[in-house]
């Protein structure tokens, strides 16, 4: 289908014609389908859902398409788009499952030297003022939510997000002093 008649099709749909719209949809599909299949070779299980992704987004944001433009580079930008986040998604994914090496050398910290990072840890903790030191020790080492801590220390949500902020810059700072 040429540009023209696909444009057309766009144009009778915004006004409201909903054969035209089922039929843009039909032939948009195609095109999509066709241009994910070349880019997500490596991909290629993620293709329908894309698609489908797509096809919503052309739905919810056809009041944006500007009349007096071609449509194919409209409905092109939002498919890069929804494959640019579906590649982030994976790639995020996959960066937090990657299987662990058992010869990495982080593994290989020997009790020691877990022990005197803890020590560490706990004398700068403790140079905190309360408010910082419980926030970070009840979210980060003990891994409560904001919302628990809040309710241990009696302190509000917001002063525990504010004490671990605070908190943390302040460990940085520390630390790059005793670096």
């Amino acid at each position: 289908m040429s540009e023209e008649e696909l444009r057309a099709l766009m144009l009778r749909a915004l006004d409201g014609n909903a054969e035209a719209y089922q039929l843009l949809l039909q032939r948009a599909s195609s095109l999509i389908r066709a241009y994910l299949r070349r880019r997500l070779t490596n991909a290629p299980d993620e293709i329908e859902d894309l698609l489908q992704e797509t096809l919503l987004a052309i739905h919810t944001k056809r009041h944006t398409y500007r009349r007096e433009e071609p449509l194919t580079p409209w409905l092109y930008a939002i498919a890069r788009y929804k494959m640019i986040d579906c590649l982030r998604r994976r790639s995020h994914h996959e960066a937090l499952n990657d299987p662990f090496d058992d010869d990495a050398e982080w593994s290989s910290v020997s009790d020691e030297e877990a022990s005197a990072s803890r020590k560490d840890l706990d004398v700068m903790l403790a140079s905190l003022p309360a408010n910082q030191r419980l926030s970070i020790q009840h979210t980060k080492l003990e891994g409560l939510s904001v919302a628990e801590a809040a309710a241990i220390t009696g302190m509000s949500i917001s002063a525990i997000k504010v004490g671990v902020h605070r908190g943390m810059k302040a460990l940085a700072h520390m630390w790059k002093e005793q670096a």
